[in-house]
């Protein structure tokens, strides 16, 4: 497989200061630490799935593999370009190759510009020499939103909440691009809609031969949808494996204690819930060792030890990590 995304050491600390301006002015002497090291390769053509609990990095890092935010240290290489040293016509390249379906339909929609507009104002900026009227209804026809002559005059709160996401999608593919960073692009969205999207995206993916960076709670939706999974805690990687590696075989107590909390949709089965005890470990300034240490139901005398490093990732297959001193059989 020929790689699209390399991510080496991505690290991302936000400064906490005594006051606003401590921090505005980086001043802090404290640092909430939001990703960690992270290390990973995204293959062209496939999906790649981050998943955790909230606060544990995902859309941390998602919007730097975007450039909407920057990196504390790290590199992110895109087709062999260092996309933090990208300028000019380079990173304009760049931000058409990359685009990003956010979260939430209603938020991430101008209230004020028509469909009309927020599709076609990526088409204005990257393909002056194209109909943009015109592309802008192929795309929504594309995404399934027809028909699309009677709708590009209107604004975002004249749609449903699916329909904005599939607005949002129309916007995503609009230049063509290689990469989609799909940050929970069904979680705000009805049960009987969730299904379409995927669909939808799925659909896309095999037109546009598109890769997908894909962010999600949902395991169910994971599983569906997925190449690899990379389960992140507190800003780091705790596994990573390929998708029914990872399911059928979880190696790290985190992703056992996740993937059990999944529903079982028989009524008759009963599914053993792992319960986590103890208080998760602050993301300020963190103690060296093992994030998940303070919750592990396994924890030994080396993974509790004050000077402890790492864990970090080993192979327990060819396609299968996991960041444990002492790894599940």
């Amino acid at each position: 497989m020929t790689s699209i995304l390399t991510i080496d050491k991505l690290t991302k600390h936000f400064p906490l200061g005594s006051s606003p301006i401590d921090t505005l002015r980086h001043r802090a002497t404290r640092k909430i630490h939001a990703v960690d090291e992270v290390s990973f390769v995204v293959n062209q053509g496939e999906v790649f799935s981050l998943v955790g609990e909230t606060g544990s990095g995902k859309t941390t890092i998602g919007k730097m593999l975007v450039r909407l935010i920057h990196p504390t240290r790290g590199i992110i290489t895109f087709e062999g370009r260092e996309i933090n040293e990208l300028e000019g016509e380079h990173l304009k390249e760049f931000r058409a190759n990359v685009q990003m379906v956010f979260q939430d339909p209603f938020a991430s929609l101008n209230p004020r510009m028509t469909i009309r507009d927020i599709i076609g104002l990526p088409l204005k900026i990257h393909r002056r020499d194209i109909d943009v009227d015109q592309a802008v209804i192929e795309l929504m026809d594309k995404v399934g939103l027809s028909p699309p002559s009677g709708m590009i005059d209107r604004h975002p709160h004249e749609f449903s909440g699916g329909q904005r996401q599939r607005i949002g999608v129309a916007r995503a593919i609009a230049l063509n691009p290689k990469l989609v960073v799909a940050d929970e692009p069904v979680s705000s969205l009805d049960v009987s809609i969730r299904a379409q999207i995927l669909n939808l995206l799925l659909r896309l993916k095999k037109e546009m031969n598109l890769t997908y960076i894909l962010i999600a709670h949902d395991l169910s939706v994971v599983r569906h949808m997925s190449d690899w999974v990379m389960v992140l805690y507190m800003g780091r990687i705790m596994e990573l494996a390929r998708t029914e590696e990872m399911f059928s075989n979880p190696k790290h107590p985190y992703t056992r204690a996740l993937m059990s909390s999944v529903p079982v949709p028989d009524p008759k089965l009963a599914r053993q819930r792992i319960r986590l005890i103890g208080e998760p470990s602050t993301p300020v300034d963190p103690p060296p060792g093992c994030r998940f240490v303070t919750r592990c139901p396994i924890r030994g005398s080396l993974c509790t030890h004050a000077n402890a490093e790492g864990p970090h990732l080993i192979a327990v297959t060819k396609d299968h990590f996991v960041a444990c001193h002492q790894p599940l059989d």
